[in-house]
């Protein structure tokens, strides 16, 4: 079966659709580009799918690829059969090939090989093959005694043989495929203590649990405690059953023989076979592990990424500390640094009067619409500092906590040197605090995505499976929203679909020569942006108030012709969309049947339902369709918390077995997945994701390890009441 009929197989697609995308993507064109712009030719594929699709056709290619180069391996060394080729061929796993390819593949010395160079091969033959042989083994065994080889005595002959007996039993392909099964099916994963008593592991001790059902989370636990020598970790398995398996497989009885091919497969099992199988599932597991975490962090960035922005709005950033100082950086609605300062107004210097007076007369002079406080150290003496500020200032500006993870990456990054050269480090980590309240997107794309830390175990993760799969989230996100050609920064604009770093540059460049790009199609004017190039990115780059409405929205300049048709079809103009008539050109195109005006316009009707959908709303960011972000006034602590209270909270990271959750009081309150809905669950992200505003109860709290417990099912949350005891919830 080829690789076109598999894929559609595999994800239940129409083949010529899986050829199309096929052809798309081994044409150079990004998955972005794609999802967007040839819905036609993929069936409206979204990004996610065309990913899994592309993911998977490079392990094929990659598995196609190594098939050909182990049948010319076993080929140059003359022993490729037809029923060889046949398996090869068969295999539909890269385990599988390598189990075929073992007893091909050139070997370090073992004791089979140097009882084969003792001349013992044609002996270890004669055993396997159990014909019934009536004589004794020492009468078989002594032809090949040969002192000057090594071999003193009959025994010795045997012993030899018998090793190689062990090791072409342990590389049979059949066999081993059969025996991982058995691992996979019967396994047990073992825990005892380590060398080390490290609290955090009490729980992971003298655990026994099925290979087959170990959770992504608890898999990555283990094997951190077995590197920090806090446990011990072995796969266990009935040894008398797997030996059955390799009895039944070659052992013949009625053969002296026997006996020796029998002790030789005890010995495959339990030297060769078992720890090989052993360290290959662990290692599977870690791979199936890690991508699942992959995958949690993947999913929790994306909406971490797309939370609304705060248009419009001035905001003072505030990066909290204790020793050092409280850091404050004011920027405009457009992110433009306009003033910083640096106060103390928690431990140990306390000056919180001082503090008040100087943050007071920042927001007054800058007019600060919001204030946002990084979450790290000292954030919850800093949040009840603002809270009372705020209070004293009649209740405004209202105040957020921000994630601040990967602000001091950013602080002292080469991207931040070149934005701020004259400002110390400590203070661009506040201008970060304060752009993400505004933009988060526009902010976070300066840092490395594997540095912003919403997901589980995240070092212990293979640094560029987790870096490249966070990338890709990056890119499709900045694409969905798209950017402003004339204010994007060259972090946010290296990530649209065909540019990279060095054309981003050279964008920005043009600006500061040019003042600004008035039509798309100055592009074509940039050193190494080509026609590939433009085709690729133009759809996703804005300009806002050009002289032609297509250039701010998501309508591609190749569709500009089909979007001049459908609008005289109805008997407009552009600016009729953007003048007085405009509501009158809306209804118009409502009106419109669909499948009529996509064949009059020459393209489909996908297409064409976007670009009606972009000409309604030109300009539109998708990020406006969320729900807007809240600003806080008051704080709460964790002494307030009482079992039963129903809050209103965000979520803020999402892991396998459940969901923390901002309540306001510093610590996030973990939902466990059992109590996240009243319905069985294969994961958490099937019912929330990062940055949900979400219903909770309290079900209990435990001040000294500061954990608090929730529940967002319905049956375990009536009769509880808000922190006012009137039984209504409160946004956190």
């Amino acid at each position: 079966m080829d690789l076109t009929n598999r894929l559609a197989g595999a994800f239940e697609m129409d083949a010529g659709r899986i050829a199309n995308i096929i052809h798309l993507l081994d044409d150079g064109n990004t998955v972005p580009f794609i999802a967007r712009y040839r819905k036609e030719s993929t069936g409206s594929c979204d990004d996610q799918t065309l990913h899994a699709i592309a993911e998977r056709l490079v392990y094929w290619r990659g598995l196609e690829k190594r098939k050909a180069e182990v049948a010319e391996a076993i080929a140059k060394q003359g022993k490729l059969t037809e029923p060889l080729r046949r398996a090869i061929e068969a295999a539909s796993t890269l385990a599988e090939v390598e189990d075929i390819y073992l007893p091909f593949r050139p070997k370090r010395r073992t004791r089979a090989s140097i009882a084969e160079e003792k001349g013992l091969r044609p002996l270890a033959d004669r055993l396997i093959a159990q014909r019934g042989d009536k004589v004794l083994l020492r009468t078989l065994a002594e032809p090949y005694v040969d002192p000057e080889k090594g071999v003193t005595d009959w025994e010795e002959a045997v012993a030899g043989a018998r090793d190689i007996l062990a090791e072409d039993i342990a590389v049979d392909a059949a066999v081993r495929k059969q025996l991982r099964a058995l691992l996979w099916r019967e396994g047990l994963l073992r825990t005892q203590p380590g060398k080390k008593e490290i609290p955090v592991y009490e729980n992971y001790r003298d655990r026994s649990e099925p290979v087959s059902g170990l959770p992504a989370h608890r898999i990555l636990a283990f094997n951190r405690g077995e590197r920090e020598e806090a446990l011990r970790v072995r796969i266990e398995v009935d040894d008398e059953k797997a030996a059955a398996l390799l009895f039944a497989h070659f052992v013949r009885p009625g053969s002296v023989s026997s006996v020796c091919v029998r002790e030789a497969a005890e010995d495959a099992w339990k030297r060769l076979i078992r720890p090989s199988l052993e360290r290959e599932i662990r290692a599977d597991l870690t791979t199936r592990a890690s991508e699942q975490a992959v995958s949690v962090f993947a999913i929790n960035l994306r909406p971490l990424l797309l939370q609304p922005p705060l248009k419009g709005k001035t905001v003072l950033g505030l990066d909290p500390a204790y020793r050092t100082g409280c850091k404050a950086a004011v920027v405009d609605p457009t992110g433009k640094l306009l003033d910083t300062a640096v106060v103390y107004p928690t431990p140990p210097q306390n000056r919180t009067e001082e503090a008040k007076a100087v943050l007071l007369q920042l927001i007054r002079k800058h007019r600060v619409d919001a204030i946002s406080i990084g979450n790290g150290t000292a954030s919850r003496e800093t949040e009840h500092f603002v809270a009372d500020l705020v209070k004293e200032n009649g209740g405004q500006p209202g105040y957020a906590i921000v994630n601040e993870a990967g602000a001091s990456v950013y602080s002292a990054s080469p991207t931040a040197a070149a934005e701020f050269p004259r400002l110390d480090v400590s203070l661009r980590s506040a201008v970060s605090i304060a752009r993400r309240l505004q933009d988060p997107l526009a902010e976070l794309v300066k840092i490395d995505p594997r540095s912003i830390g919403v997901g589980q175990y995240q070092h212990d993760l293979p640094p560029d499976r987790l870096g490249g799969a966070l990338e890709t989230v990056v890119k499709d996100c900045v694409n969905q929203v798209g950017a402003d050609l004339n204010t994007a920064s060259p972090e946010l604009l290296r990530h649209i679909s065909g540019l990279g770093a060095s054309v981003a540059a050279g964008i920005v460049a043009y600006r500061n020569e040019n003042g600004g790009f008035a039509k798309r199609s100055q592009l074509k004017d940039i050193p190494g942006l080509g026609p590939k190039t433009f085709v690729q990115s133009a759809g996703f780059l804005r300009i806002p108030g050009a002289r032609n409405l297509l250039d701010n929205t998501a309508v591609h300049p190749e569709s500009y012709p089909a979007a001049a048709r459908l609008l005289a079809l109805c008997g407009l103009t552009l600016d009729d969309l953007s003048g007085s008539s405009r509501g009158d050109a809306i209804e118009q195109l409502r009106r419109l049947d669909t499948a009529q005006a996509a064949a009059v316009c020459g393209i489909g009707e996908p297409t064409l339902r976007d670009m009606m959908e972009e000409l309604l709303q030109p300009g539109r960011d998708v990020r406006e369709a969320l729900p807007p972000l809240v600003l806080r006034s008051d704080v709460m602590a964790l002494e307030d918390l009482k079992p039963g209270m129903r809050l209103t909270g965000t979520v803020r990271n999402v892991i396998d077995f459940g969901a923390f959750v901002d309540l306001g009081v510093h610590e996030d309150g973990l939902v466990h997945i059992s109590e996240l809905c009243d319905r069985y669950i294969r994961h958490p992200s099937d019912v929330v994701q990062v940055g949900d505003v979400v219903q909770v109860t309290v079900l209990g709290v435990d001040a000294v390890r500061k954990r608090i417990s929730l529940t967002m099912r319905t049956d375990r949350s009536g009769g509880g009441t808000d922190p006012d005891g009137n039984g209504k919830g409160r946004r956190g």
